[in-house]
C-alpha cells in the first residue's frame, strides 16, 4: 500500500506552542498516522517558539506580500515533526499567547493571521511547493477554516479536505467588510458560502465547504447537530450529517506513562498502586495541603471558565468538604472564577489548593496523586484529562457530555458487578447532580476494593492514538479513494 501523503494546517502544535487541547492532537497525530501508512506534514505559524525549534531549515515557497508583509514557508523537522511554518513576520513574530494580546484582548488583525495560514494551506495544498503534491489536506478548528474556502472559490484540479472541529464555541468570526481584504469572491457572500449571521464566519466555511467534517468525539457529534450544543451551526450541521463523523481522541502514551514519568516522586503502574501514596503526599506538600483527610483527593487541571463548569463546583464545594474531601486545582481562565477560586482556597486552608497556571509538570503530579480527578463541563468535545486520569489510576468523575460519556464508563450497579466501570458520570450538569457525584465517589472511596477495581480497569483502558489513528486513516484513504473514482 502506497503511503498517504497529508497536509495538517493548525495553529498550534505541541511540543512547541500549546494553549490547549488542539496542540496535543496536531503533534501526537502525526506520529500515530505514520503507524498506518499515513505520511503527515503540519503547517504551523512560525510563531516565535516555533522558529527557535526549527531543524535543517529552507525556504520552499516565498509570498512578496501576503496579507501586509512578505512571507516564505520555512521546511523544517522540530521534535520529529515534520513542519511547514508560514515565517510572516508582521503576523506572528509575537511572544505569548499566539491569539491574544498581553492584556487578554484577541489581537485585532486575527482575521488577516490566520487568513493567511489558509492562504499558505491551499496554495500548499494545490502544490504550491513542486516537491510536495498532498494526497489530502486536514485543517483543525476555526484559525485553518479558510483552506477549504480557497480551495472551493479557485478553479482547478484539489486535493480532497477534511476538517476537524475541536470546539465549536471558538468560530472566528470577523466583519463582512473584511470579505475583500481576504481574497474572495463576491459570490462566497452567502449562506452556502461564508456568509454567518451578517459576518464572515470562518469555522462556518469549513463546515460548509469541507469535503468531510470531523470532531473529537461521537457523542459530540450528535450533540452539535442540537440547538443546544449546536452554538447556531446545528442547522447547517444537520444538513451536511452524511459528512459528519466523531473519532474519539487520544493522548500521547509516552509523554503521560506513570511507569516512567520523570515528573513523579514514584512510578507505578496497576500492580504497585500503593505507590500513589508518595505522590499524593508530594501533591499535598506542593500545594499546601494538610495531611490526608477521611475523604478522596479530588485533582482539577482545567481552563477556568463557563464551559468547565467550574463555577458548578464551587456551589457543590461545601459538600465536598463535609464528605471530608480535599481539592487541588491547576489551570488559569477567567479572572472572576479565579477570584472566587482563591476566596474558596484562603477560606478553607489546608483544604483547597489553587495554582493559577498551567504548569505540566504539576499536572502530571495531580493525576498522579489524586484520587479522583473532576471534569464538570458543561460542554466537552472530547476531553484529553480524564483520559489522562485513567491512565494514572485518578478515578474520573466527569458530567455525562461529550467525550466524556463516550470514553468514562459510569459506576452504576450493573457495570460494578460486570467488573467494566471505570468511573463516575452525571446528569444533568448542575450543582444537584454533581453533588450526588461526588456523595458516589466517596462511598465508593471508602470500599477500597471497589476502588481499587475502578483504578485498574482504568488503567487498562487504551487511550493511546492506535484507534483513533486507524479510523482517521481509513477516513483519509476512503476519501482519496472516492475521488480517484470519480476522477476515473
Amino acid at each position: 500500500m502506497n503511503p498517504l501523503r497529508v497536509l495538517s494546517v493548525a495553529s498550534e502544535i505541541y511540543p512547541l506552542v500549546k494553549t490547549g487541547g488542539l496542540a496535543d492532537v496536531a503533534g501526537a497525530l502525526p506520529f500515530a498516522l505514520e503507524e498506518e501508512g499515513v505520511l503527515v506534514r503540519s503547517l504551523v505559524p512560525a510563531y516565535p517558539a516555533v522558529k527557535a525549534a526549527l531543524e535543517e531549515t529552507e525556504t520552499a515557497r516565498e509570498w512578496p506580500d501576503l496579507f501586509g508583509g512578505p512571507a516564505r514557508i520555512l521546511a523544517g523537522r522540530a521534535r520529529g515533526l515534520e513542519l511547514f511554518a508560514l515565517d510572516a513576520p508582521h503576523l506572528f513574530d509575537r511572544p505569548g499567547n499566539p491569539y491574544t494580546r498581553p492584556d487578554g484582548g484577541d489581537w485585532p488583525d486575527n482575521a488577516l493571521r490566520f487568513a493567511a495560514l489558509g492562504r499558505a494551506g491551499a496554495d500548499l495544498a494545490r502544490g504550491a511547493i513542486p516537491a510536495y503534491a498532498p494526497d489530502l489536506v486536514h485543517c483543525h478548528d476555526w484559525q485553518s477554516g479558510l483552506v477549504p474556502a480557497y480551495l472551493h472559490y479557485e478553479a482547478g484540479a484539489r486535493p480532497r479536505s477534511v476538517f476537524t472541529v475541536h470546539n465549536l464555541g471558538f468560530q472566528g468570526q470577523f466583519p463582512r467588510g473584511i470579505l475583500p481584504v481576504l481574497g474572495l469572491p463576491a459570490r462566497a457572500w452567502a449562506i452556502d458560502g461564508v456568509e454567518y449571521y451578517g459576518t464572515v464566519g470562518f469555522l462556518k466555511a469549513a463546515l460548509q465547504l469541507a469535503d468531510r467534517i470531523t470532531t473529537v468525539s461521537p457523542n459530540y457529534a450528535l450533540e452539535i447537530m442540537g440547538p443546544e450544543a449546536g452554538m447556531g451551526l446545528d442547522g447547517l450541521l444537520r444538513v451536511r450529517a452524511d459528512a459528519v463523523s466523531g473519532i474519539v481522541n487520544g493522548i500521547d502514551t509516552g509523554e503521560w506513562n506513570p511507569a516512567s514519568d520523570t515528573h513523579i516522586p514514584a512510578t507505578y503502574d496497576e500492580r504497585r498502586l500503593a505507590a500513589r501514596g508518595r505522590n499524593a503526599s508530594a501533591l499535598r506538600e506542593r500545594m499546601g495541603l494538610g495531611a490526608a483527610a477521611a475523604g478522596p483527593l479530588f485533582g482539577i487541571v482545567a481552563r477556568l471558565s463557563w464551559q468547565k463548569g467550574l463555577d458548578l463546583l464551587l456551589e457543590a464545594l461545601p459538600d465536598l468538604l463535609a464528605l471530608g474531601g480535599q481539592l487541588a486545582l491547576v489551570g488559569s481562565g477567567e479572572r472572576a472564577l479565579m477570584d472566587s477560586w482563591a476566596t474558596a482556597a484562603r477560606a478553607n486552608p489546608g483544604r483547597v489548593a489553587c495554582t493559577f497556571a498551567y504548569d505540566e509538570p504539576l499536572a502530571h503530579l495531580v493525576q498522579a496523586g489524586s484520587d479522583a480527578i473532576l471534569v464538570p463541563s458543561r460542554y466537552e468535545p472530547c476531553g484529553l484529562t480524564q483520559l489522562c486520569a485513567l491512565r494514572y489510576g485518578a478515578v474520573p468523575v466527569v458530567a455525562r457530555v461529550g467525550g466524556l460519556a463516550d470514553t468514562v464508563i459510569d459506576a452504576g450497579t450493573m457495570a460494578l458487578a460486570a467488573g467494566v466501570a471505570t468511573g463516575i458520570q452525571f446528569s444533568p450538569v448542575d450543582p444537584y447532580a454533581l453533588r450526588a457525584a461526588l456523595r458516589r465517589a466517596a462511598q465508593l472511596h471508602a470500599d477500597r476494593p471497589a476502588w481499587t477495581r475502578l483504578q485498574r480497569n482504568g488503567m487498562k483502558t487504551d487511550v493511546s492514538w492506535r484507534n483513533p489513528a486507524r479510523q482517521y486513516a481509513a477516513l483519509f484513504r476512503g476519501l482519496v479513494n472516492e475521488r480517484a473514482g470519480a476522477d476515473r
